[in-house]
């Protein structure tokens, strides 16, 4: 398959960092996760880290300016053949993409977006459980303790998060429809949207994905695919 550059887009629980981390493993791509970036930025101490680290210890988001030069710094090293896993996650930080590929002639071949309903989300993160002793996570629906609410691990009693209550996932829901939702619309007009089922099974999401990239590598490989 044709090496490709993707951004992976979708609500918060809609599975993201499954599909992408399992997509670059089989496909060979590079996975970019920008908190992964700055807080390696931060770790060592660079300029950049430091500007971060000060957002962080405030609670305020970092600047897109600065996440936009990171990002756009990992680009630079890693080379092509990437997924960007939750990048960008507004319309202005797409178009300060569109200007760091344009800048290296890189095409960004596709968005593959997992569409999943707000009902579904919030079921999926209502059921996740944490451990507090050892860190382990376990869904309920998905992949639950063998003994109901008790960490398999070390045993300790499992709690859910305040993040994971309904109401805290609706508010956060509502951030991304008013923030990360117009990226799909940018998107589709730019011709690179492709919608994945994200509500089915794991294995089925990533069979799709799969699919929709052998047939994007096949139009690339005609010359019938437009790079904007």
């Amino acid at each position: 398959m044709k090496t490709l550059n993707l951004v992976f887009l979708g609500p918060p629980g809609a599975g993201k960092g499954t599909q992408a981390e399992r997509i670059s493993k089989r496909l060979g791509l590079k996975r970019i996760t920008p908190g992964d970036i700055l807080r390696k930025e931060v770790g060592k101490g660079t300029r950049l880290g430091k500007e971060v680290e000060e957002y962080m210890k405030r609670g305020e988001l970092v600047p897109d300016e600065m996440v936009l030069e990171i990002i756009g710094a990992e680009l630079k090293r890693v080379g092509q053949g990437f997924i960007l896993d939750g990048f960008p996650r507004t319309v202005a930080q797409a178009k300060g993409l569109d200007k760091i590929l344009e800048s290296r002639r890189w095409p960004l071949h596709a968005v593959i977006f997992l569409d999943v309903s707000d009902d579904e989300i919030v079921r999926r993160l209502g059921a996740r459980r944490i451990c507090l002793r050892c860190g382990a996570v376990y869904n309920m629906i998905t992949s639950p303790p063998r003994n109901n609410e008790t960490c398999d691990r070390c045993g300790a009693h499992l709690v859910r998060r305040r993040d994971d209550e309904p109401e805290t996932i609706r508010k956060r829901l509502q951030v991304y429809t008013q923030e990360t939702a117009p990226l799909i619309d940018y998107y589709e007009k730019k011709g690179l949207l492709v919608r994945i089922d994200g509500a089915r099974p794991s294995d089925l999401v990533t069979y799709s994905v799969e699919k929709a990239l052998e047939e994007l590598s096949g139009k690339i490989r005609k010359g019938g695919h437009r790079n904007p």
